[in-house]
């Protein structure tokens, strides 16, 4: 495929979204209205990201898989001259992954709302917020200029900030203030670093700077931009203890606002600690690998022990928050790979980023299905007596969060095994420089995160598949209940998600798909472009 069409290709998979949105806000026409202009609008938000979706599977068709660490589709033109600052764009084996992700996972979340509008104001601006977030997201993958990857990563947090606040649950609005000031204040303090970095290094241009690879900064310069773009990103990734905002947002967000908080935009954090700090500041990266691989293997144990806290009977934890804090865990696992400054430990942090947002983004659509069914998500509720019983009431839907439990838990065959292996063969044998005892007990620390998330994910499979937990008594006496009739999968819900379920597997199966993008990208990012 020639450059030209790839550039525009690219072009239009960042702007049309943004098009788009502003078209939902338009009356619609009279003859595309169907049975009601809500419909129509919604109608519209799946055929934007419908087509942005097939936009990005013609840009990875065409991508040179045989150069995958050279970046490809690029554009670069002069948008403020007079502060350096350029519209630089394009794609290489790291970004590739995820831009496809964030446009399928969009797509799923469009069509699913389609038939399953949260409750809440006007579609309109529910479908406008949900491009503008997709605009966002997809440019942060897709940006090569330090400030145009930050204005795109604060452009995400306005639509998040009302899609939870406007269409999420019970104490939505605290959740959703903590969001926005927790990643505000994040971004502030990345700002300062970014513009350290950019100033002191002569240009914004992100390929540029990773070429130079630190050498025209100075090491102060580089652990002070560490520090303050490191904040700004562990903030969204989250990494404990800056995590504390992710549990109440997911909780109160609607189904689709969460399965895009966990399955692209916890992304755009640890990204950022890829393309940005590991090439552009390699010294002050290197100051900072041990304490990120020490916080990395805290989360991920922190993680999994409140999960199980959340999972015991009498606990009345939230199936929602439970998933919420399970995503700390694994992105530890991102973050300890991505501390080792390895090609083995950042590819398996960049295979870890996408199989978590396949399979987290499962998970929350079938806690969203079960919740829309039963009217709760609560854990004792769902386990009691005239509980969920998935297994025998709705076969299907409790079959698939079995395999979402078991493929999040690391499974060997399915997505989620890969990316946490690579990051604990990458502690193994940390970069040069690096204390590897230390690196050694955080990956025996990540081990004992495995046993420990496959613990409460099957706890969780027992309680809600089995439904288990029957008062003797009352059985013996024939008082049983039988529980309130459960469907089992729609069509549109086997629709949004089929395709996750059979990407898990793919990617299980067959790991050197994505590996033999990111691996020569990544090798020459750590070799500072050479």
């Amino acid at each position: 495929m020639s450059h030209t069409v790839m550039q525009l290709l690219l072009a239009a998979i960042v702007v049309l979204p943004l098009l788009g949105a502003v078209a939902a806000l338009l009356p619609a026409p009279p003859g595309l209205k169907g049975k009601s202009p809500e419909q129509a609008v919604l109608r519209h938000g799946v055929t934007v990201t419908g087509v942005v979706l097939a936009l990005s599977i013609a840009l990875a068709a065409g991508f040179d898989h045989d150069h995958p660490a050279r970046m490809q589709a690029t554009t670069d033109l002069p948008w403020i001259p007079a502060l350096g600052i350029r519209i630089h764009l394009g794609v290489d084996g790291i970004s590739l992954p995820l831009l496809v992700l964030t446009a399928l996972l969009t797509f799923l979340c469009a069509l699913y709302s389609y038939f399953k509008m949260p409750v809440g104001p006007s579609p309109k601006a529910f479908v406008a917020l949900l491009l503008v977030l997709e605009t966002g997201t997809l440019a942060t993958f897709a940006v090569l200029d330090l400030m145009l990857f930050f204005l795109a990563f604060e452009t995400v947090l306005i639509p998040m900030y009302f899609l939870i606040a406007r269409w999420g649950g019970e104490g939505r609005e605290r959740a959703a203030w903590r969001f926005i000031l927790y990643t505000v204040l994040g971004s502030v303090v990345m700002l300062l670093g970014l513009l350290l970095v950019g100033l002191d290094g002569g240009t914004f241009d992100m390929v540029a700077l990773a070429t130079d690879n630190g050498s025209s900064l100075s090491h102060t310069t580089q652990v002070i931009a560490v520090l303050a773009i490191g904040v700004g990103l562990a903030v969204k990734a989250p990494m404990w203890p800056l995590h504390s905002w992710l549990p109440d947002a997911h909780t109160a967000a609607p189904t689709v606002g969460s399965v895009l908080l966990a399955g692209v935009l916890l992304k755009m954090g640890t990204y950022g600690f890829v393309r940005i700090v590991l090439p552009v500041a390699p010294d002050g990266a290197h100051t900072f690998a041990p304490y990120l691989g020490a916080f990395a293997a805290v989360g991920i144990v922190y993680g999994s022990l409140v999960c199980i806290a959340l999972a015991r009977r009498g606990a009345k934890g939230d199936l929602k928050r439970l998933i919420a804090y399970s995503s700390v865990g694994h992105m530890g696992f991102v973050l300890l790979g991505i501390a080792t400054l390895t090609p083995t430990g950042v590819n398996g942090a960049l295979f870890a980023n996408v199989a978590h947002g396949l399979i987290t983004g499962l998970l929350f659509f079938l806690v969203g299905a079960i919740k829309d069914r039963y009217g709760t998500s609560d854990l004792d509720s769902l386990a009691g007596t005239t509980g969920a019983a998935l297994y025998g009431r709705a076969p299907r839907l409790g079959g698939l969060l079995a395999f979402g439990a078991v493929a999040s838990l690391g499974l060997p065959g399915l997505a989620g095994f890969w990316g946490e292996m690579l990051a604990m063969f990458g502690s193994f044998r940390p970069a040069d420089g690096l204390s590897r005892p230390a690196f050694l007990v955080f990956m025996a620390l990540a081990g004992l995160g495995t046993l420990l998330t496959a613990a409460y994910l099957l706890v969780v499979v027992r309680r809600v598949c089995m439904g288990g937990e029957v008062d003797p008594a009352a059985e013996k006496a024939g008082l049983m209940p039988d529980g309130p009739a459960l469907a089992d999968v729609r069509r549109h819900e086997l629709a949004a998600w089929s395709p996750l379920v059979a990407l898990t597997v793919l990617a299980g199966l067959w790991p050197a798909a994505l590996l033999g993008l990111t691996d020569p990208a990544v090798q020459q990012l750590l070799a500072g472009g050479n």
